[in-house]
């Protein structure tokens, strides 16, 4: 019997028993109906036993699950970190554009992704995907005040007075105050960083056009306790490391309900 831990990248809940078909339909090992075509060739086990009805119920946290003689670890939810590249939309399905879903590698292919927040489809840059969606709630409510970092390249050079106007919180956009932001200047004053805390549409654009300035090329390059790897190209994704899932659910103050 194995023991879910966050080294895992997964979480202990305390579950009621679910159907074989569901469980391993949400691990991503196929549809219903194929996995009761696996439960009928007899290539399901559950703690070594052989189960032909796909809706046979059990606690996937308390037992051995394998497939075709490979062990699986169930997980509650799951969080992926990809580098967005400009020309994708953030959206899981688009008549009309491409979506960012469609940069995944197969493997982490799923119908229940959902983005956190939304970059433009010409802004670059960190972009979180999870199933979970209390946690998505509190790290897009502004309540919560979780960071966005970003990097931006600017038409007009920024002045120490777009620094104060951005940290005294002076800003409106749709009717409302901004909260404080902080601007930092690169050495090219054209290159700069800026920390906001909502995440209202179009918002580092829209707060340098209210100083007369405009944005040329924009990249999130941190989310929260989330930064973007430097190894990690444009368009390439990986599974969110223990630590990360942690810290994220820290900084808006959930349990990670071991």
């Amino acid at each position: 019997m194995f023991t879910l831990t966050p080294s895992d990248g997964g979480f202990l809940f305390n579950m009621s028993r679910k159907r074989l078909d569901k469980v391993l339909a949400h691990l991503g090992i196929g549809t219903r109906k194929e996995i009761h075509r696996l439960a009928r060739a007899g290539l399901i086990a559950i703690d070594g036993k052989t189960i032909t009805d796909s809706a046979f119920k059990f606690d996937p946290l308390q037992s051995r699950i394998e497939v075709d003689g490979e062990p699986l670890v169930y997980r509650a939810f799951f969080y992926v970190l990809l580098n967005k590249p400009a020309g994708y939309v953030t959206s899981t399905r688009d008549r009309d554009a491409i979506p960012i879903t469609a940069l995944l590698p197969e493997e982490l292919q799923r119908d229940d992704w959902m983005p956190v927040g939304r970059l433009d489809k010409d802004t670059e840059g960190l972009l979180l995907l999870t199933t979970d969606g209390e946690l998505l709630h509190r790290l897009t409510h502004p309540r919560w005040k979780v960071e966005k970092r970003y990097y931006a390249e600017l038409a007009v050079p920024a002045t120490p007075e777009d620094v104060a106007v951005f940290a005294d919180g002076v800003i409106e956009l749709d009717g409302e105050a901004l909260q404080p932001a902080e601007l930092q200047i690169g050495p090219n004053p054209h290159q700069v960083e800026l920390v906001i805390h909502e995440g209202k549409f179009h918002q580092v654009k829209r707060m340098f056009a209210a100083r007369g300035n405009q944005v040329t090329y924009l990249k999130r390059i941190a989310f929260g306790p989330v930064s973007l790897p430097n190894d990690l190209l444009a368009g390439e994704s990986r599974k969110l490391l223990p630590v990360e899932i942690h810290a994220l659910y820290t900084a808006v103050g959930l349990d990670l309900r071991e």
